[in-house]
């Protein structure tokens, strides 16, 4: 040590700090978005890939057709396609998918993914008593003209805009109702699959 000159010991505060070399990471504007339902429904076996549509609609050509056309890039890729798949719901196919669907108005037996997006569907009208007698009046109604249980997208419906298409529908012949159960179960269909894929 030269004579005189006392050497100052650095506080921690006095260190040079290294900066960290920046990682391998791409920026996060770039990373690739894929919903969980998506990512998994991709990786899916075939089988696997059309049990998870079943709850959005249970006819098999649609299901089939969905699952064939993996992999979808996107969410909206998917339900572009689910829109224009299996065109032409047949009545055998109507049928078979209504045989599970509650009535309007009804709580949905079981505890399941179907189940429970039906719940969330029929919240404007499951439990109001003050429309209850009517529904069930028109369900009746609808089963005994067209053999079938009334099905509608009930999502975002009020209670008196559901009884009146349901009033409105029972005038209709089975040819011109085909139609619009198909249409209405297609609607059903791609909103469901868009809580699937928002979850």
């Amino acid at each position: 040590m030269v004579k005189g000159v006392q050497r100052r010991r650095r506080k921690s505060s006095d260190r040079k700090l290294t900066p960290v070399p920046p990682q391998d990471t791409p920026p996060q504007d770039t990373l690739p978005e894929a919903p969980d339902f998506l990512t998994a429904f991709n990786a899916a076996s075939r089988k696997d890939a059309e049990a998870m549509l079943r709850p959005c609609a249970d006819i098999p050509r649609w299901c089939n057709e969905v699952a064939a056309a993996r992999p979808f890039a996107t969410a909206g890729e998917l339900l572009s396609f689910a829109e224009l798949a299996a065109p032409d719901f047949t009545e055998t196919e109507i049928d078979a998918a209504l045989a599970r669907h509650p009535r309007i108005g009804d709580r949905p037996e079981g505890s399941g993914t179907e189940a429970s997006l039906s719940c969330t569907e029929q919240e404007s009208v499951t439990g109001l008593e003050h429309v209850q007698d009517r529904l069930h009046a028109g369900n009746r109604a609808y089963e005994d003209r067209f053999g079938r249980v009334f099905l509608i997208r009930a999502a975002g419906r009020s209670a008196e805009d559901i009884l009146t298409v349901l009033e409105e529908r029972l005038q209709h012949t089975d040819t011109e109702e085909i139609p619009v159960i198909a249409a209405q179960l297609r609607d059903i269909a791609i909103l469901r699959l868009e809580g699937l894929l928002s979850t």
